[in-house]
């Protein structure tokens, strides 16, 4: 005997039932991710903005005070970037774990160990070039996705965000190794996260700088290799679905 009517009703109703709450749980993750890269982009773009309007009011006095107008807004902006390591754990965002791991790591490094923790380096250039190139890069980075969500995309701003970070994201690891080096003889002097240990042993942090610092370009010829590797996926593919169109 085959299947009765109402084992068939019970089998298509389970199957829309099922259906339903996939198309409902996947509007609910759009959401989500629409918000969060609203506010990212949100965030980011008042910063460069009070940037700018402070380097065409001021000068270059305004570089040296950058720290102390924008550093709140920047540290809650790159704490919150943190998710981004629980959306792709999770699977809500489609990216690969280390890769990212290893750019918010550095950010993180460097703003909160290396400038927050030292006051003579929050009045140097550097900080105020580093806050550029992560703000330009994260506004085109930001707006694309959050127009991704919502199944919006443009060729120009798709081309944008897989290719600004080619020659900014090296710049970005330079000034990070700068700011590093010019940290150096303050951690020396103020023994800032320097510790001694039982057994006579010791953590001297400037040494744990220099060796993060020859990490850094190891992770920047790792990360390069990858973004490199999905741009070209990503173009591809984008150029694929433009033809068919």
């Amino acid at each position: 005997m085959g299947p009765s009517a109402s084992d068939v009703l019970w089998e298509v109703a389970t199957k829309e039932d099922s259906s339903g709450r996939f198309l409902l749980l996947r509007y609910r993750k759009n959401v989500y991710l629409f918000v969060y890269y609203l506010i990212q982009f949100c965030g980011h773009s008042w910063i460069f903005t009070n940037m700018t309007v402070r380097f065409f009011s001021f000068g270059k006095d305004s570089m040296i005070d950058t720290f102390y107008a924008i550093g709140l807004v920047m540290r809650i902006c790159q704490s919150i970037s943190l998710l981004e390591l629980l959306h792709i754990y999770v699977g809500i965002e489609s990216n690969h774990l280390f890769p990212r791991f290893l750019q918010l790591t550095e950010r993180i490094i460097i703003l909160f160990v290396v400038i927050t923790s030292q006051e003579e380096i929050q009045e140097k250039y550097v900080v105020c070039v580093l806050f550029i190139f992560w703000n330009l890069l994260d506004m085109v980075r930001y707006t694309h996705s959050m127009l991704a969500v919502i199944g919006t995309s443009y060729a120009v701003l798709t081309w944008l965000s897989q290719t600004l970070w080619m020659p900014i994201y090296p710049l970005c690891v330079l000034a990070e190794a700068f700011a590093i080096y010019q940290s150096l003889p303050y951690f020396e002097s103020f023994g800032t996260y320097s510790a001694k240990l039982p057994f006579d042993l010791t953590i001297y942090f400037p040494y744990v700088l220099k060796l993060y610092l020859m990490m850094l370009f190891i992770g920047m010829y790792f990360t390069y290799s990858h973004l490199y590797s999905e741009r070209r996926d990503v173009l591809r593919i984008f150029s694929t679905k433009k033809k068919k169109m």
